[in-house]
């Protein structure tokens, strides 16, 4: 115990004699004077036991039912004003002192209790101010943290946004030479159609019939030279995410008519088998289209070795028996390389001359984040599968 905590304890513990030898006094003269009024001598000496036990705690009690006794003795108890107690009134006496004891132990006991609660109360009090602090605290670091990874993960989005864009974009690089081709033909006829279409004019007389069927080339080719501009607009653009509910199957004719000039270019032939009346999948239609391309174009450039057999591309869907859609892209190259089938979706790693090891790991990731599954088979006889499937719309299963 500290010096001021011994002092105020002594403090405290003689006030409370004070407060004792006080109300005894009062008890005292108040019975004095008005004795024919109290009929029962000792009740103010009780009321200053209790008065005194309050205040100045057991040893307060104690004191004044000691000058209780006192003065019952000397001031109403014969002979007056003289101390001293015959055997006739020391029953009474002991039992006074007997109740005025115990209910200064009641007392104390009852203040003690108190003060104990109260002390319980505020160390309660302080406990939960300093949990509801530290709760606080903790929340306002959760919230922070929250905030931070809310912030990486949009960046992280935007980056795998951008880098699959990336992806598109050397795609088109590889397939420069084709796209070329596809517009120069359809250019090309529509200068030969419009050349033609002036000599009919200036004939005499000029030949309607002829010209008419040259504009109709005309806008024939256009048109088809227009779609392949948009098809390619389409898949390098930045995209918003959007997902919306498509045809697996139309998705698939889009890009196959995107790749016909790469396929001619290297002599392979496709073969399509497309299920009919599938039920509908909810994805983002560049992407898609960006993960058929891909596969598509590394199923071309794994048969461009081949010379001794037909160079074929087969592209399939169906109904997975999951409940999901499931589309294949097989070719008849040279099969999967165990050396390097378990790393082929690893980042940055590639079997390729001029590639940059991103395109599975980019095509692996938008199928995932579609709530699918890519995965690489070896075919039965020559070449090698690729595999993914996307779920059905949910509104379909209801």
């Amino acid at each position: 115990m500290s010096k001021v905590e011994l002092i105020r304890a002594r403090t405290r513990l003689l006030s409370g004699y004070v407060v004792a030898a006080v109300s005894v006094g009062i008890a005292t003269v108040i019975t004095l004077n008005l004795t024919s009024v109290i009929k029962h001598t000792a009740t103010l000496f009780f009321c200053s036991v209790m008065l005194s036990t309050w205040y100045g705690g057991l040893w307060g009690g104690v004191f004044a039912a000691l000058l209780s006794v006192v003065a019952l003795d000397y001031y109403f108890l014969p002979p007056l004003y003289a101390l001293g107690i015959t055997l006739e009134e020391a029953p009474d006496m002991i039992a006074f002192v007997t109740t005025a004891l115990f209910i200064s132990w009641l007392s104390g006991e009852q203040k003690r209790t108190k003060e104990s609660l109260r002390d319980a109360r505020d160390a309660l009090e302080t406990k939960v101010q300093q949990r509801t602090a530290e709760l606080k605290k903790a929340n306002e670091q959760l919230q922070a943290e929250i905030a931070d990874r809310e912030l990486a993960e949009e960046g992280l989005i935007r980056a795998q946004a951008e880098i699959a864009r990336i992806g598109r974009i050397t795609t088109m690089g590889e397939l420069a030479a084709s796209i070329a081709h596809e517009l120069n033909q359809p250019l090309g006829s529509i200068v030969m159609s419009g050349d033609a279409c002036l000599r009919w004019l200036t004939a005499k007389p000029p030949n309607l019939d002829e010209m008419l069927e040259a504009v109709e080339a005309i806008i024939r080719d256009g048109t088809r030279a227009s779609s392949v501009l948009v098809r390619i607009r389409g898949l390098l653009k930045r995209g918003e995410g959007l997902r919306e509910r498509s045809d697996i199957n139309d998705i698939i004719r889009e890009v196959i008519a995107l790749s016909e000039g790469e396929l001619r270019r290297n002599s392979t032939s496709l073969r399509t088998e497309m299920a009919e009346n599938l039920p509908p999948v909810v994805v983002d239609r560049v992407l898609l289209q960006q993960v058929i391309l891909n596969l598509m174009m590394n199923a071309v450039e794994a048969m461009r070795a081949v010379t001794d057999r037909a160079r074929v591309l087969y592209v399939r869907t169906e109904e997975h028996p999951s409940g999901g859609i499931a589309v294949f892209v097989r070719d008849s190259g040279m099969g999967l390389d165990p050396k390097h089938s378990s790393r082929m979706f690893e980042a940055f790693y590639t079997t390729k001359v001029e590639g940059i090891g991103m395109g599975l790991t980019i095509s692996r990731s938008i199928i995932e984040s579609h709530g699918g599954r890519l995965w690489a088979l070896a075919n039965d006889g020559t070449g090698s599968i690729f595999c993914f499937t996307l779920p059905i719309d949910e509104a379909e299963k209801v």
